[in-house]
C-alpha cells in the first residue's frame, strides 16, 4: 500500500467487514470440501520425501518473506512459499497443496503474533488462491480436479506456470480489494500500483516452482539444488531493501530522514479533504543539546538521541512515524487539524520529561516544538516546513515550549534572523564592547566591585539593547562566545586594576543556558589563569530561573566553580517566583536585590518590607547583599541603615568604560590620601 493510500481514512467499514467475512466463509468452505473430497493416496519413498521437502520449504518461505522495495522505501514483504506450494499443486494434488499452504500460513501468523481475524483472512485467501490455481492447471491439462498426483513433464509446465499466475493474481486481488475498501482508492489504481512492483519477483519464483515440480520425481537431492536460486532471490531483494531503508532512514536512530518526511507530507497533502483538515507538522528541537555534546562527548549525545527517538516512537504508537532531520531536530506528520496536531506536540514533549540515564548519569532532556497545519499555514511541504521552523524558533526564543505559526511570527522572525546574522559578524569583527558599572560600599562610599555588561553598537541600527540580542545568542549557541568575550575582557581589565593596587571584585553574568554547561568551570579556570586573577576576585551572577532550569547539572557546575574559589551571586533575587530551597541546597556568596523592589522602596511599604526581609535573611545566612537600582541618595542611606553591604545604580554610577573606572578609582585614591594626610597633620 502506498503512503498516499495510508494517508486516507476508512470511509465505509461495513463493506470492508462484509468482504472480509465473505472471504473467510468461502475459504473455510473450500478447505472443508477439499479435505473431504480430495484423494489421500499413501505416499512413500521418493514422492513422500519430495512432498515433505516442498512443505518445509513452503513453511520457511512463508515465515521468512522477501522484502520488496518501491523506490527508496521497503514497501512490503513477499512470501517465497509460492514456488513450493505451486509445485505441490501438481506433485501432491490439491489436498496436499492446500494443507501445505494452510500450515505455512498459520506458522507465519503464530510467529508474528497476528490477530485471530487477520490470520483467518490470510488462511482463507490462500486456500482460495490454491484452489483457483488447481482449477486452471486441471482445465489446461485435462486432469480431474480431485485426481491423484501425476508426474510432471515438460508438457505440464506451461499449464503449471499459468496456474501459478492465477494463484498469485487471486491472492493479490483479494488483498487489493481490502486496500481499496480501507482507503477509498479505486480498485484498478491499487491493482496497477501493486502489480508494477511484485511482477518481476513473482515471475522468478513461479519459474522456480515449475522446475521444482518437474524435478520432484528425481528426489530431495535434486530439489535441494533449487535452494540456491531461492536464496539468491532472497539475498538480492534483502540487499535492495537495506539500501532502500538506508536511503530513507537515519542511520543513528532508525527514524525516517528528511527525504522520507517530505514524501509522507506530500502524500498527506494530496489526500487532504477540505479546508482545515490538515495535515499538521510538528518540528521538535532539543534544548541545550550542544552543551551535552561539548561537555560529555558525542558518544553520550548519540545515546541520548537514540533514547529520544525511542520515546517519541512510544508516544506516537504504530500509526504515526517520527523523523530525524539531522542534529537534534525531529519531525512528525499528523493526519489531523490544529487541535489534533497540538495534542501530538504535547504528547511528544511529555514523553521527554523523565530523566534519561546514560551510564551513571541522569540527564534531563527538554525540547521545544513548532507547529504548522495545512492549509492555513501552507499548502506545500516546503511551506509547512518553513513555517513550522519559524514557530519552533519563536518557541525557543520565548521559552513557550510549543508555538503555532502565525504571519506575525514570520515578519518578526525575519528581523530577528537578520539580527542574529549581524551578531555573528559583530563577534568576529569586534563590534562588541564591555561596559562596567560600579558597586559601592554603602558605608564608606568606596567602589568595591564592578559589574561587566555587554554592549553592542550596530553599524546601521546604532545601540542594540542586550535584551534584544542576548536571547538570540542563548538560543543559537552564540552565548558561549559572548560569555567568553565578556569574561576575557573583564578579567583583563580587573588584572590591570588590581596590579595598580585597586582591590576590586568583578561580577560577570551567566545566562541560563551557560549555567548548565559542564565545561564552564574549566573555561573559567583557564581564563583566571590566563590573566593571573585570583578566583576569589571573580563573582559569577546567576538567576533563580537559571538555577531551577536544570537543577542536577546546575548543582554540579556551581559546586565546581565554588571549589575553585569563585564566588556565586543570585541576581534579580525575588523575581524568579522560586522556592528558597536552593539557598539551602547551594553554597552561594551574594544576593542581589532586584531593582523592581529597591527603586520604589521609600514610597511603597510592601517593597520596603521585602527589601528589609531580604537583607535580614542574607545577613543571617552570612551572605553579602547588593541592592540594585539605587536612583537617589535617600534610598542609598535607607539601605545602609537596614544593613545592606553594597549598592549599585545610576545614582552611584552609570555603566561606563574601563578608562573611566580607572579615573574614578584614581580620584578615590587621591581623596583617601588627602583625608589621611589631613588626619595626620590637622589644619591642613
Amino acid at each position: 500500500m502506498t503512503e498516499q493510500g495510508a494517508a486516507r481514512r476508512p470511509a465505509v467499514p461495513w463493506r470492508l467487514h462484509a468482504f472480509l467475512a465473505s472471504v473467510c466463509v468461502l475459504g473455510a468452505l473450500g478447505l472443508v470440501l477439499t479435505l473431504w473430497l480430495a484423494p489421500w493416496p499413501s505416499l512413500s519413498g521418493t514422492q513422500a520425501w519430495s512432498i515433505a521437502f516442498l512443505a518445509v520449504a513452503a513453511i520457511v518461505g512463508e515465515v521468512r518473506p522477501v522484502p520488496i522495495s518501491r523506490g527508496t522505501e521497503t514497501a512490503e514483504n513477499i512470501s517465497t512459499s509460492a514456488p513450493f506450494v505451486l509445485a505441490s499443486v501438481a506433485v501432491g494434488g490439491v489436498g496436499v497443496a492446500v494443507v501445505v499452504q494452510v500450515v505455512a500460513s498459520l506458522c507465519d501468523d503464530v510467529v508474528h503474533r497476528r490477530p485471530l481475524l487477520k490470520s483467518a483472512f490470510n488462511t482463507a485467501q490462500y486456500v482460495l488462491s490454491v484452489l483457483a490455481a488447481r482449477a486452471v492447471f486441471c482445465a489446461l491439462t485435462g486432469l480431474p480436479y480431485f485426481a491423484d498426483p501425476v508426474p510432471v513433464g515438460p508438457r505440464h509446465l506451461g499449464a503449471l506456470l499459468l496456474a501459478g499466475v492465477t494463484m498469485v493474481a487471486v491472492n493479490r486481488l483479494l488483498v487489493a480489494v481490502v486496500v481499496s475498501l480501507a482507503t477509498t482508492l479505486p480498485l484498478d489504481a491499487v491493482v496497477r500500483d501493486d502489480a508494477r512492483f511484485v511482477l518481476a519477483t513473482h515471475a522468478v519464483l513461479l519459474c522456480i516452482g515449475g522446475v521444482a515440480a518437474a524435478v520432484a520425481q528425481d528426489g530431495v537431492t535434486v530439489l535441494a539444488l533449487l535452494v540456491a536460486p531461492v536464496v539468491a532471490v532472497y539475498a538480492t531483494a534483502a540487499a535492495a531493501s537495506r539500501h532502500a531503508h538506508q536511503a530513507s532512514h537515519d542511520a543513528l536512530t532508525g527514524l525516517g530522514n528528511r527525504e522520507r518526511l517530505h514524501r509522507q507530507l506530500d502524500a498527506h497533502l494530496a489526500a487532504a479533504q477540505g479546508p482545515g483538515s490538515g495535515p499538521g507538522l510538528v518540528l521538535l528541537d532539543l534544548d541545550h543539546f550542544k552543551t551535552i555534546n561539548d561537555s560529555l562527548g558525542h558518544p553520550v549525545g548519540d545515546v541520548l538521541l537514540r533514547e529520544v527517538a525511542a520515546r517519541l516512537c512510544a508516544a506516537l504508537g504504530d500509526d504515526v512515524s517520527a523523523h530525524r532531520l539531522g542534529g537534534d531536530e525531529f519531525a512528525v506528520v499528523v493526519d489531523g487539524d490544529l487541535p489534533q496536531t497540538l495534542a501530538v506536540a504535547h504528547r511528544l514533549l511529555t514523553s521527554l520529561e523523565a530523566p534519561m540515564r546514560v551510564d551513571r548519569l541522569e540527564l534531563l532532556v527538554r525540547a521545544s516544538a513548532g507547529v504548522a497545519v495545512a492549509p492555513d499555514h501552507g499548502t506545500t511541504s516546503d511551506a509547512l516546513m518553513k513555517n513550522a521552523d519559524i514557530a519552533l524558533y519563536h518557541a525557543k526564543l520565548e521559552r513557550d515550549r510549543i508555538s503555532t505559526y502565525s504571519p506575525a511570527l514570520d515578519v518578526n522572525s525575519v528581523d530577528r534572523l537578520q539580527l542574529l546574522a549581524d551578531l555573528r559578524v559583530a563577534i568576529d569583527t569586534g563590534q562588541l564592547d564591555v561596559a562596567y558599572q560600579v558597586q559601592v560600599d554603602l558605608t564608606s562610599g568606596h567602589v568595591v566591585a564592578v559589574e561587566a555588561l555587554i554592549r553592542w553598537r550596530h553599524p546601521q541600527r546604532g545601540p542594540v539593547a542586550p535584551d534584544d540580542f542576548i536571547p538570540l545568542a542563548e538560543n543559537s549557541g552564540l552565548i558561549a562566545e559572548l560569555t567568553s568575550y565578556v569574561l576575557d575582557n573583564a578579567l583583563a581589565a580587573l588584572a590591570g586594576w588590581r596590579a595598580a593596587g585597586h582591590d576590586l571584585r568583578m561580577s560577570v553574568n551567566l545566562s541560563t543556558r551557560h549555567l548548565s554547561d559542564l565545561a564552564l568551570p574549566r573555561q573559567v579556570a583557564e581564563a583566571l589563569a590566563r590573566h593571573g586573577v585570583e578566583p576569589g576576585a571573580l563573582v559569577l551572577e546567576v538567576t533563580e530561573t537559571g538555577i531551577l532550569s536544570d537543577p542536577a547539572r546546575v548543582d554540579v557546575v556551581i559546586a565546581a566553580l565554588r571549589e575553585q574559589g569563585v564566588a556565586i551571586a543570585v541576581d534579580d533575587y525575588g523575581t524568579g517566583h522560586a522556592s528558597l530551597g536552593y539557598l539551602k541546597r547551594l553554597e552561594i556568596d551574594e544576593l542581589k536585590v532586584d531593582r523592581s523592589f529597591v527603586s520604589d522602596m521609600r514610597r511603597n511599604h510592601q517593597d520596603f518590607v521585602i527589601v528589609r526581609s531580604t537583607i535580614a535573611l542574607a545577613r543571617d545566612l552570612g551572605l553579602r547583599v547588593v541592592a540594585e537600582g539605587i536612583e537617589d541618595a535617600d534610598t542609598a542611606r535607607s539601605l545602609a541603615e537596614l544593613g545592606c553591604d553594597v549598592g549599585q545604580g545610576y545614582h552611584l554610577g552609570r555603566p561606563t568604560s574601563a578608562a573611566e573606572i580607572v579615573a574614578r578609582l584614581s580620584d578615590e585614591r587621591r581623596a583617601a590620601g588627602a583625608a589621611a594626610a589631613a588626619r595626620i597633620v590637622p589644619g591642613r
